[in-house]
Formats: structure tokens, sequence, C-alpha cells
């Protein structure tokens, strides 16, 4: 089992920079993809940004592409979001994800932390 605890949300203004930390403990997950996803309260939950087991292959919603850097220290077992230019928009309960096999889809994931509260006031 994985289990999976995020921190480093909060409340930013518009413009400001916020870093989320995901640390896994239970079993290693470097040889998991990592990914993080997000939920607005009424909406959907959404994919966010995925990086690969190795760390050399990394993927972003359109909605975060040049904004947003997910990265990875295996040693650490921890997985990072660099959130910068943060929009009204991100706001959201965010959430790591660990999957062998993980992709874009939500479904592709085993395991999920309990997700942390962003917050951009305008």
């Amino acid at each position: 089992q994985v289990q999976l605890v995020e921190s480093g949300g909060g409340l930013v203004q518009a413009g400001g920079s916020l870093s989320l930390s995901c640390a896994a403990s239970g079993r290693t997950v470097s040889n998991y993809n990592m990914a993080w996803f997000r939920q607005a309260p009424g909406k959907e939950r959404e994919f966010v940004a995925q990086i690969s087991w190795s760390g050399h292959s990394t993927y972003y919603a359109d909605s975060v592409k040049g904004r947003f850097t997910i990265s990875r220290d295996n040693t650490k077992n921890t997985v990072y979001l660099q959130m910068n230019s943060l929009k009204p928009e991100d706001t959201a309960v965010y959430y790591c994800a660990a999957g062998l096999h993980g992709n874009n889809h939500a479904r592709r994931y085993d395991y999920w932390g309990q997700g942390t509260q962003v917050t951009v006031s305008s």
C-alpha cells in the first residue's frame, strides 16, 4: 500500500505562486507515474500534470502549461508541483496520485492523497 500526503496549499493573490508537495510512504513510488489532479466546487476532478516514474517525461493540461511545473525526487519519495502566475480559476482542491500505468485519466491511478486546498483571490 502507498499512502500519499499533500501539503503546501493555501490562500494566494492572483499572480502569486505556491509550491505543493506530495510525500509518499508505505513503499517506494520510484516505479510509479505520479500526477496532480484538481477539483473545484461543483466540477469534476480534472488532470493537471503528470510525471513519469523516471522523471524524464512530463505532461500538462493546456490550462496550466507554462505556469505549473511538476517534478519528483525519488530519493525522498516526493513529488512537487510549482504553481506560478496563479489565477482565480486555479482555485480547487489539489490531489496527488500514483499509478504504475498512470496517464492523464484519473482511473489509471491506484493511490490518492486526501487533497490540499488552493485558493486564489482576485
